[in-house]
């Protein structure tokens, strides 16, 4: 074969085998379709029970009774005969005042009422002998209606005396000043040896009764009807009375519902009502701001749910329910919501519904059932991931 001809058999190969490669290498690949990657999600189970419904407010704690102690008497304080911050009982002796002046007017009314008596006795014995002496005509009878003027006289004055008798004894028990309430007593205004006036504008100190103590609270008058029947209930509606932001705070006490104001405060839109609270602990303080719950009624076989569950559309409520390894979308009816759960309808006892990780989902995405701890891992990392692409 001739060499010219090998030549061109040669460079015609090369270009067959440089074309084959260049059509490996540029051929269309067939293009995988991947799955869609699975939504890590949290559930929790539909529950079927009694759930009690709350109204909540804010309310004021405060005394059944609070008495500012004041002398009736003028006089000198000689004796303080409690300490600041003591409880005491009705009757207890709290103070002394001097009380030597008042006993000596005392004395002098005693003896008054004495001479008054004396005098009264004689002239009655007379009256006696005038009476019998009128029978024979021996005296007139003018003499006669004398003495006995004189005798009512003398009995008016004898009244007097005892009158002044128990005036004095009365300002001698004003100079024993005794507790009116049981309660404990307030921080002290005045020291023994100081001079006390009637008119003085501050008292000794205050007695305010701990316990048992009431909470004045507010709620919409909306609610008017439902205190009318928890008032007129046999059984008293419990109030709860908590510190901090309703039953998340820290219980202070349970009470009974036991007045509804007269009127509604026209400026607020609200009626006024009040419990009386047990308060052996003494948790509850007068003058205090708490948090009332009142239980307004009970649902009987509710289903009951968190209220992160249940997600608002556009002209409805719906839930997430998972159905395999995705999730549906259902229609509900909210029946009641406070800030720890929520009553609907629409589902039945016993349902998972998605808790948590709604964001992501829609009707027909494929879901991942996790624990809290490992969602929020793969948060974290999607954060970190989105981070370094930054």
């Amino acid at each position: 074969m001739p060499k010219n001809k090998k030549s061109v058999l040669a460079v015609a190969a090369l270009a067959v085998v440089i074309a084959a490669g260049v059509w490996v290498v540029k051929r269309p690949t067939e293009k995988k379709v991947s799955a869609p990657a699975a939504v890590p999600v949290q559930v929790i189970h539909v529950v079927k029970q009694d759930v009690p419904r709350y109204v909540t407010g804010i309310g004021s704690v405060l005394s059944l009774q609070s008495v500012v102690i004041r002398t009736q008497v003028d006089g000198i304080l000689t004796r303080l005969a409690v300490k600041e911050g003591q409880q005491v009982k009705t009757g207890d002796l709290l103070a002394t005042i001097d009380d030597r002046s008042i006993r000596a007017a005392l004395e002098q009314a005693k003896a008054q009422l004495a001479q008054g008596q004396a005098q009264l006795d004689v002239a009655e014995v007379d009256l006696k002998r005038y009476k019998l002496l009128t029978v024979d005509n021996s005296i007139s009878k003018q003499q006669f209606d004398q003495q006995q003027a004189l005798v009512n006289q003398l009995k008016a004055t004898v009244q007097g005396n005892q009158a002044s008798i128990n005036a004095s004894q009365v300002q001698l028990s004003y100079t024993q000043i005794r507790s009116p309430v049981t309660g404990r007593v307030g921080i002290r205004n005045v020291d023994e040896g100081n001079f006390l006036r009637v008119s003085d504008a501050v008292g000794l100190f205050s007695v305010t009764q701990i316990d048992p103590v009431s909470v004045e609270f507010s709620l919409p008058q909306q609610m008017l009807p439902t205190l009318h029947d928890l008032l007129a209930s046999a059984d008293p509606a419990k109030v709860n009375a908590y510190m901090g932001e309703g039953a998340t705070g820290t219980l202070l006490g349970e009470g009974k519902l036991t007045l509804i104001d007269n009127q509604v405060a026209a400026t607020t839109g609200t009626i006024r009502a009040k419990a009386v609270f047990e308060n052996g602990a003494e948790k509850l303080w007068p003058g205090q701001l708490v948090t009332v719950r009142i239980q307004t009624a009970i649902d009987r076989d509710a289903l009951k749910v968190p209220p992160q569950v249940v997600q608002r559309g556009i002209d409805q409520h719906y839930v997430y329910r998972v159905k395999g390894d995705t999730v549906e979308v259902i229609p509900v009816k909210v029946l009641y919501q406070d800030s720890d759960l929520t009553l609907i309808s629409g589902v039945s006892a016993g349902d998972v519904l998605i808790s948590d990780g709604q964001s992501r989902l829609k009707n027909g995405s494929h879901i991942e059932i996790v624990k809290a701890q490992a969602v929020d891992t793969l948060a974290d990392a999607a954060t970190g991931a989105s981070g370094a692409a930054k």
